[in-house]
């Protein structure tokens, strides 16, 4: 026995290596004992990878602490009991996967095991967007979905994701009981798994076709609301697409041609699907850096727009062609906003806006987006930080049956919905709406930035900067607590020169007004956050990372147009005040750090 491990550690390290496990896990763990890396063995089997509420993510190899086929069978063999209990008569699963290592043996062996369990496993045979799957749920009647992706992690990670029949993420009380599940599966013994030879001969594994595709891509073009635009500058609206070695590749350029659109290049250096993702630092659209190689091809083509999609294709970037020639890139606020607009403006105009539309953000997006909703008076509904809520909000419209329509929600990290299609973020119609709006916005000889303008003169300028604090082990979790805890019990009374007028605590689920002592009780589950608003229109929000050892905070300024003067005044002064509020709150952050 070593010395330097642990004896579960050791004894699970053994296991491993055992004829239990397959020959490419046995030899990566004797490996690492052979050579007496008992730090890396620590790290793989000191505790399992947690199944949280969005699933599992991790770094892939062997062991119990990262992504693999063991793991994945012991999570869908917890999956498959919850499924079982909720659905026992005709119990159905659909699975998707992105590019990623590993991530088609994967999906394969969450199909197995649910096979394994009775449970009818609808596959996509290749790559397929998160919100394809998101629509396949619902349109083949299943009980749960399962993705197999990353999101724009680095390459050596994978993860696993678990949607309900209404196709969004799990949320409560389905995340706690399929975590219970996972949680109860004490050994490998109780996973039911069969072979794909008897799954298919069973008809337990069904491989799905083109069918499920069609039905998406027409879902998506319902949400075309301007066509005869779109057909007027066809011939001219030129756009350079890049999946970034992703899934979206299947989909965003058949969306984009079904639209009408007849220039459109996806980018020949990033078109293949690749799990190495070999052209980026990082696929991950918000970076300006991964759109580089697209926006280096526009220019040299003389195209009008830049779109980029993550590699399981929730999320989407864009650069556009400014007045000067110049490429511009917006940030995931400002494409949310330009989205919120359109699709109010436009169906408002078009007279297709339902009755009671609904405009749901999560608490840390643009204000302006309430700003927009307001002035065609459409709700606006706040969520917690992730899609899932947006989601969930969707299916509680439909179950409440008051006749108030979800038409667009979105978050600030680059995630947005068009429609009910999907009850996840969808790059593809994203895509798909940002092109309408840059044909439109051709029509009528403009930019995207000078439509962005526009809705500046007409709300305001709002500008957002974020910033974030690691802290890590045990000192940092207590500093994490501790910091959060003196700013719900100290409220400041001023931030960066301006009044502190309101406090919402979402742990108390209050939010007071400092001036009047007005407090409202807020409908938002209970969470960690803290979020103050001043006098001269900003607003701070504090919140701690879900997943890392962090404290994440929002900071949003806002200043109005003066009437007939310049939008660039207004936009100066905004950078401005956001530049000093977020100086001077983190300064006052240290302090307290440090105090």
């Amino acid at each position: 026995m070593s010395e330097k491990l642990d004896p579960r550690v050791e004894q699970l390290a053994r296991r491993w290596m055992s004829e239990e496990f397959g020959a490419e896990a046995r030899a990566e763990i004797k490996a690492l004992w052979d050579c007496g890396n008992w730090k890396e063995l620590t790290d793989r089997f000191h505790m399992d990878l947690e199944f949280g509420t969005a699933g599992l993510r991790g770094v892939i190899g062997a062991g119990t602490n990262r992504m693999n086929e063991y793991v994945v069978r012991t999570a869908t063999q917890g999956l498959a009991n919850y499924i079982l209990k909720q659905n026992p008569s005709a119990p159905s699963c659909a699975i998707a996967h992105d590019p990623r290592r590993k991530s088609d043996l994967f999906s394969l062996e969450t199909a197995l095991v649910l096979a394994g369990n009775g449970i009818k496993a609808y596959l996509f045979p290749e790559l397929r967007p998160t919100p394809v799957l998101s629509f396949a749920v619902r349109y083949l009647k299943a009980t749960a979905g399962v993705v197999i992706t990353a999101s724009h992690n680095p390459p050596e990670y994978n993860g696993y994701k678990v949607c309900w029949s209404d196709g969004g993420q799990i949320v409560p009380p389905h995340d706690e009981g399929i975590i219970a599940e996972v949680r109860a599966i004490g050994s490998l013994s109780e996973v039911k798994r069969i072979s794909r030879e008897e799954a298919e001969s069973k008809g337990l594994l069904v491989w799905l076709g083109p069918e499920v595709d069609e039905a998406f891509l027409a879902a998506v073009h319902t949400q075309v609301i301007q066509p005869k635009v779109i057909r007027s500058v066809a011939d001219r609206l030129s756009v350079v697409y890049t999946p970034l070695h992703g899934a979206g590749v299947t989909m965003v350029p058949k969306a984009l041609e079904r639209m009408g659109l007849k220039r459109v290049e996806v980018l020949e250096s990033q078109r293949i699907p690749d799990g190495e993702f070999p052209t980026v630092k990082s696929p991950n659209p918000e970076e300006k850096e991964a759109l580089t190689l697209a926006i280096q091809r526009a220019e040299a083509s003389g195209a009008h727009l830049v779109l980029g999609t993550d590699p399981d294709a929730d999320r989407m970037g864009l650069a556009f062609r400014n007045s000067s020639g110049v490429f511009e890139l917006l940030n995931g606020n400002q494409i949310g906003s330009l989205l919120c607009h359109y699709v109010l403006s436009q169906r408002h105009a078009h007279g297709t806006l339902p009755e009671r539309p609904v405009v749901v953000k999560t608490i840390v997006t643009t204000e302006l987006q309430r700003a927009i909703a307001t002035s065609f008076e459409a709700e606006i509904v706040d969520t917690l930080t992730g899609f899932k809520y947006i989601g969930e909000q969707i299916h509680l419209f439909e179950l409440e049956g008051k006749g108030r329509t979800y038409v667009f929600g979105g978050e600030e990290s680059y995630g947005y919905l068009v429609g009910t299609h999907a009850r996840d973020k969808d790059s593809v119609v994203a895509s798909q709406t940002i092109a309408e709006i840059a044909a439109w916005c051709m029509s009528r000889d403009m930019t995207l930035g000078d439509y962005l303008d526009e809705i500046y003169r007409a709300y305001g300028v709002y500008l957002e900067s974020a910033a974030s604090l690691t802290l890590k082990g045990i000192e940092g979790a207590g500093k994490i607590v501790g910091l959060l805890k003196h700013f719900r019990e100290s409220t400041p009374k001023a931030i960066s020169g301006s009044a502190v007028t309101g406090c919402w605590d979402l742990l108390s689920g209050e939010r007071r007004e400092l001036t009047s002592g007005h407090v409202q009780r807020t409908h938002l589950p209970r969470a960690n956050v803290l979020m103050f608003y001043l006098a001269d229109g900003c607003r701070v929000t504090l919140r701690p990372s879900g997943t890392e050892p962090k404290v994440k905070f929002y900071f949003t300024a806002v200043r109005q147009v003066e009437e007939g003067g310049p939008v660039a005044a207004a936009k100066l002064a905004a950078a401005e005040r956001l530049a000093s509020l977020k100086r001077d709150f983190m300064q006052s952050v240290d302090d307290v750090l440090n105090g």
